[in-house]
């Protein structure tokens, strides 16, 4: 690893989000990278993203720090949006290490699976909304809209391609979702239950089904297992088979 945060990520959501905020608010980092590492390294590709000042380090620091320890390195930066955005990262990190043929066959076979998810017109679709943060509450928006649409839901709360918004308990009611999905941002599915463990019961309240799904592994990253997360939540909501790395 390359990066390191600078708050403890075992403590409970609520003093994370706290945490979080403290720093940010105090114009401070939230990571810091190994500098003798990355030079030791010596790569000719640094990828790095913009997307989110939260999950993952800044890209004004990555720059800072690879024109210091490997000033030969091209640095790319993503920062995707929608999932037609996370396509064409795909691409651009492709061709910037030279296998632009590969990044075009992922491409086809991530848009080939989506598609084969599509149902036929007039097929009725569950209003789903997806939890990406428990305490305090917060919706998943960028590319979760557009992923939950691919499985055949209709995706509920913010807008897509928006940065994801703090809400209420009581507006995620008045959305009238069918169906919820719980992905916690940076959490794999224990900590995702353990995590919801107080609030089951206001969860079951807001929908009458609740998927726990490891946000870390197929929601909150912009990349190709996207596509695992549409192909579980797909399945779950049509036959109501629990997929694997998922929990109700």
């Amino acid at each position: 690893m390359l990066t390191r945060a600078r708050i403890d990520s075992s403590q409970p959501g609520e003093a994370i989000d706290r945490e979080v905020k403290r720093i940010l608010h105090a114009g401070l980092p939230l990571y810091e990278l190994d500098e003798e590492r990355l030079h030791a390294l010596a790569p000719d590709v640094v990828v790095t993203q913009a997307a989110c000042e939260v999950c993952a380090i800044s890209y004004e620091q990555v720059q800072r720090v690879t024109h210091r320890a490997a000033p030969q390195a091209r640095v790319v930066s993503l920062q995707p949006a929608r999932w037609t955005d996370i396509l064409t990262d795909m691409r651009t990190v492709a061709l910037a290490c030279g296998v632009r043929a590969r990044g075009e066959r992922l491409v086809r076979e991530l848009e080939v699976r989506l598609a084969a998810l599509v149902k036929p017109a007039g097929t009725p679709k569950p209003r789903v909304a997806m939890i990406e943060w428990l305490d305090p509450p917060m919706l998943g928006a960028q590319w979760v809209p557009d992923i939950v649409e691919a499985a055949g839901g209709e995706a509920v709360g913010p807008p897509h391609g928006t940065l994801s918004p703090y809400v209420t308990w009581d507006s995620i009611a008045d959305l009238q979702p069918d169906a919820l999905v719980v992905a916690p941002c940076g959490f794999d599915l224990a900590r995702a239950l353990r995590e919801s463990e107080p609030l089951r019961d206001r969860l079951q309240e807001l929908a009458p089904r609740v998927l726990f799904m490891d946000g870390n592994a197929y929601w909150n990253r912009p990349g190709p297992r996207l596509v695992e997360a549409a192909e579980s939540l797909a399945a779950w909501l049509s036959t109501d088979r629990i997929p694997a790395g998922c929990a109700v």
